[in-house]
């Protein structure tokens, strides 16, 4: 049985939600960073983050920072609509303390760069919280990336010269060693979502970390590594891999990461699961080929080592989805995709439609 591939994750990308936020626009204060070429690096754009007045800090009050991936907008009217959406709703539900910053880190590349910046001078026009925006070119991130995540694009993409293939696509598998130092949290989201609660409860969620995690990540809510490791449970036949929750072990989806920057460089394990001899012995113990960047990364990893990660309500990445239930899984699928309780951000993978309010 050869493993089949369901849809390519990234062609669906992530997306943020509808708006406007009430509030005295005497308190907004927006500063926008254009860090494109020039050699600038995540370094350069901390130090101008930096040098922006900011409210003397307060009991509570963090940075909090929330990092998109916007690239090939221009060529896809879809994905614009997308991101306006999602940061409308982010917007709309979002209540900062008087001492906090919600910093905005644009992903971006050429004209894309200048179609995002322009979606959010218009979104953040008057919004009640402080915030800023740095934009980092897609390009320099690439350049530091490619080194380190080399070894492991031939295990998690779906081929050379496509989309996934890119290493930009594993930036959150080793995000720990390019922004600096100052940043210790971050959080990074797809474009196709819907906020219906106060984003700050999510960074919130970095507090309920147990010891030893690095990482906030969702369970996948369709039976996709069921079926990519289909040879492993097929030599295991009593393993949990692959199988649905709350006691199988279903995998993760990338839709939603909280990254605990700080815990991943000092996680000695965390770091040995990089190199590429270690990649390489997980990817043959499990049989592992997947299409899917980081989540497979992840996933593979959260097999092996489920104490490197927190793993988030489904209310916080409630994915829509539901490919794999006509694609030979219709049995199986529901003990996957319910997810119980009050949905806090929608996630509409594979272009399905999110509900409106």
């Amino acid at each position: 049985m050869a493993a089949q591939r369901g849809p390519a994750r990234r062609g669906w990308l992530r997306c943020p939600q509808p708006a406007a936020l009430a509030a005295a626009a005497a308190v907004a204060v927006c500063a926008f960073y254009y860090l494109g070429g020039g050699g600038e690096t995540f370094s350069s754009a901390t130090r101008r983050l930096r040098a922006t007045p900011a409210a003397p800090a307060r009991a509570g009050a963090r940075g909090l920072h929330l990092l998109l991936m916007f690239t090939k907008a221009e060529r896809s009217p879809a994905l614009r609509d997308k991101a306006q959406a999602a940061l409308r709703s982010l917007l709309r539900h979002g209540r900062l303390g008087t001492a906090d910053t919600l910093h905005l880190h644009l992903v971006t590349e050429g004209a894309s760069r200048d179609i995002g910046l322009g979606l959010l001078r218009d979104l953040l026009r008057g919004a009640a919280f402080r915030h800023q925006v740095t934009v980092h070119d897609v390009n320099e991130l690439t350049e530091k990336l490619f080194p380190i995540v080399e070894a492991m694009q031939k295990h998690f993409s779906a081929g050379s010269g496509t989309y996934y293939s890119d290493s930009i696509f594993f930036l959150s598998v080793a995000m720990h060693r390019i922004m600096p130092k100052e940043i210790t949290q971050i959080i990074q989201v797809d474009l196709d979502l819907k906020y219906k609660t106060n984003i700050r409860d999510l960074f919130d969620e970095f507090d309920n970390f147990p010891e030893g995690a690095v990482i906030g990540i969702a369970r996948e809510m369709q039976p996709v590594y069921r079926h990519t490791f289909w040879q492993y449970r097929r030599e295991n036949p009593q393993t949990k891999v692959g199988e649905p929750p709350p006691d199988g072990l279903p995998g993760f989806n990338s839709g939603v990461l909280l990254l605990n920057l700080e815990a991943m460089r000092q996680s000695k394990l965390y770091n040995q699961l990089l190199e590429p001899t270690m990649v390489q012995k997980l990817t043959e113990k499990y049989h592992f080929k997947g299409h899917l960047g980081d989540q497979d990364f992840f996933t593979m990893v959260g097999m092996e080592h489920p104490e490197l990660f927190h793993v988030l309500d489904c209310t916080w990445n409630r994915q829509l989805c539901t490919w794999w239930r006509d694609h030979g899984y219709s049995d199986v699928f529901d003990q996957y995709f319910q997810c119980k309780g009050e949905v806090k951000i929608y996630h509409g993978n594979c272009n399905t439609p999110i509900p409106e309010d």
